[in-house]
């Protein structure tokens, strides 16, 4: 195994409180919005592509306003989770620490541009991902930006790590094996590697994983 690659909602970290917060100051300047979000909402929608969130939450908006409003939310959601108190998974940072001097790391979500900087920032943990990407840097979805990821650094093999079955779905499309992250955010259709808590990546058996994939 020569590449690990992490989701980042769900799996290194829960931000959805800390993005409400920010989603709900910046929708006060938006008239047409009365709802107020909470994290459990967008626990459920974290992970989806970015439009797919737009049309799932705010509906009857048109295509226009939703692109002005989603500018104006993902500019906030990034400036308040460089610095905000999100939750980071038990013993998250000292496995990317032990993890790191062994495997390369990577991360690979579906989020705006300037999120994945904004949790690097937050957690001081940037000196130990070799690369990330994402739908904001390059257009593509997860199952594409995994394959950019892989091919940009010369990995021939790689373990993508989340907690939802559009990751799942998205590692099938990149023709990796997933290991499941039962503590986060979703559920997934059928048998994966599963882990009950970020730690127990300590004692994977990343090649065996390989060979089973293949």
């Amino acid at each position: 195994m020569t590449g690990i690659i992490f989701d980042l909602d769900g799996t290194l970290w829960d931000s959805t409180d800390e993005v409400a917060i920010a989603w709900n100051q910046a929708l006060r300047g938006f008239s047409k919005i009365v709802h107020t979000l909470t994290g459990d909402e967008l626990k459920r929608e974290f992970g989806k592509p970015l439009e797919e969130i737009m049309d799932n939450l705010f509906p009857g908006l048109s295509g226009p306003e939703k692109e002005e409003l989603a500018a104006c939310l993902y500019q906030a959601e990034n400036e308040r989770v460089e610095s905000a108190p999100c939750i980071l998974y038990d013993r998250m940072p000292e496995t990317i620490r032990r993890l790191s001097e062994t495997y390369p790391l990577f991360i690979v979500s579906n989020c705006q541009k300037g999120y994945i900087e904004a949790f690097l920032k937050n957690t001081g943990l940037g000196g130990y991902f070799k690369d990330f990407t994402c739908p904001g840097d390059t257009g593509r979805l997860k199952g594409d930006n995994i394959r950019i990821i892989m091919e940009r650094n010369g990995i021939e093999d790689a373990v993508y790590v989340g907690d939802t079955q559009g990751d799942a779905d998205a590692c099938r499309k990149a023709g990796i094996p997933m290991i499941y992250a039962a503590y986060g955010f979703g559920d997934v259709e059928g048998d994966y590697e599963t882990i009950h808590s970020f730690d127990a990546l300590l004692h994977i058996d990343y090649e065996g994983m390989k060979l089973r994939s293949k």
